[in-house]
C-alpha cells in the first residue's frame, strides 16, 4: 500500500506493505543476552489441576514471561536509565515517526591495553556530512546473523566515542539506534560517557531523546534515508522492549 506522508512540511511516499523490522524478538529459545544475567523465562501458569497450555490439555495458553529490557533484546531507553529519578519512556516519547538515516560503520581499533574498538567521531562526520536527521540507525560490521542470538557478556563490544555522541546531540539527532548492547564500553566503571553526552544529563536534559540498542539491520537494507516508526510497549519504566520499523522512501 503506497501512502503519501507529510512530515515536517515535507511530502513523500512510502510503501506501508513493505516494513523493514529492526527488532530482535524475545524468545524462549535462542535469545540475545547481555549484562551477565540468565535468559528470559517463559513459564506456563498452573493452578491445581489447571494448566495454561492447550497442548497439555488446558483451554488457553497462559504464560508468565520474566525478562529484562536492557539484557534480552531490542529495547528503547530514555534518560531515566542513568538519572536518580526514573523518567518513564512511556511518558516522554510522545511521537513515533521520524526521518532516519542508516549508516554502516566498521569499528576502529584503539591502541590501548584493553584492545578496544571504537566508532569514532571522524567516521560519523564523514558518513553524515551535512545531514542532521531526526534519527540515526547504526549498523556495525561484521553484520553476522549471530547478533540475533549472541551472548554479549564479557565480549568487550565496540562503543561510540563520546565526542560523536556530542555531535549527534548538537546536530539535533533525537533518536539513536545501534546493533550493540550499549553505545558505551561494556566495562567503563559506570561512567557511561556516551549516554550522558547524548542526553546532556548535566545540562539541559533531553527527556524526549531516546537510545535504542540491540537492533539488527538486515544486509539487504542499503545505507540512506528512511521513515522510521519507533514502536514501544507502554511500560512505565526507564526502558521498554521496542519494535523499530523502517520504510523505504519511494522516489518518483
Amino acid at each position: 500500500m503506497l501512502a503519501t506522508i507529510t512530515h515536517n512540511k515535507e511530502t513523500f511516499k512510502v510503501n506501508l506493505s513493505k516494513p523493514i523490522d529492526l527488532s530482535i524478538p524475545l524468545t524462549s529459545k535462542k535469545n540475545p543476552l547481555a549484562w551477565y544475567i540468565d535468559p528470559p523465562k517463559f513459564e506456563t501458569v498452573t493452578d491445581g489441576e489447571w494448566v495454561g497450555s492447550v497442548r497439555k490439555g488446558g483451554d488457553v495458553n497462559f504464560t508468565t514471561i520474566t525478562f529484562n529490557p536492557h539484557s534480552h533484546g531490542t529495547h528503547t531507553e530514555t534518560a531515566g536509565h542513568i538519572t536518580e529519578k526514573v523518567h518513564s519512556i512511556n511518558k516522554n516519547l510522545k511521537t513515533f515517526f521520524f526521518i532516519a538515516e542508516v549508516v554502516t560503520v566498521i569499528p576502529e581499533p584503539l591502541d590501548n591495553e584493553d584492545d578496544d574498538f571504537i566508532l569514532s567521531d571522524k567516521q560519523f562526520k564523514n558518513l553524515l556530512k551535512d545531514k542532521s536527521p531526526e534519527a540515526l540507525v547504526i549498523r556495525t560490521l561484521p553484520n553476522a546473523r549471530e547478533k540475533k542470538t549472541m551472548n554479549w557478556s564479557n565480549t568487550n563490544w565496540p562503543f561510540v566515542d563520546e565526542s560523536a555522541m556530542v555531535r549527534f546531540r548538537e546536530s539535533g539527532i533525537k533518536h539513536l539506534l545501534i546493533d550493540l548492547p550499549s553505545v558505551d564500553k561494556e566495562k567503563d566503571g559506570g561512567e557511561l560517557k556516551g549516554h550522558h553526552a547524548f542526553w546532556d544529563v548535566n545540562g539541559e536534559i533531553r527527556l524526549d531523546a531516546t537510545i535504542t540498542e540491540m537492533i539488527y539491520v538486515p544486509h539487504k537494507v542499503s545505507d540512506g534515508t528512511y521513515l522510521l516508526n519507533l514502536q514501544i510497549a507502554s511500560f512505565e519504566n526507564d526502558a521498554t522492549p521496542s519494535k523499530p520499523i523502517l520504510y523505504k522512501i519511494e522516489t518518483e
